[in-house]
């Protein structure tokens, strides 16, 4: 799952995936587009289900900073083209 929140040139970025290990991982990606400033945070879930949760939290975070949902995907090759370029820079898919 791939959620994305903006409010400006800011962005906040999340995507629910496995390893290669078998493990749930949340990765939150932020920062600004059109530039290097942000950061990158990995989170070892026990489930999709703690996964779910996990996004929840952000997403309510997110929207009382006044962010908005642009984007919810299954996964990287649901992300409509207009998300893929911009996103490509921000979080490292698999092609």
């Amino acid at each position: 799952m791939i959620v994305r929140w903006e409010k400006g040139q800011d962005y906040y970025l999340v995507h629910v995936h496995q390893d290669m290990f078998g493990d749930w991982l949340v990765t939150r990606v932020w920062g600004q587009s059109g530039t290097q400033y942000g950061g990158l945070k990995h989170t070892l879930v026990n489930s999709p289900e703690e996964a779910a949760i996990l996004v929840d939290d952000v997403r309510h975070i997110q929207e009382s900073r006044g962010f908005h949902k642009v984007l919810e995907a299954k996964a990287p090759e649901e992300i409509p083209a207009e998300f893929q370029d911009t996103m490509k820079s921000e979080l490292p898919f698999n092609d």
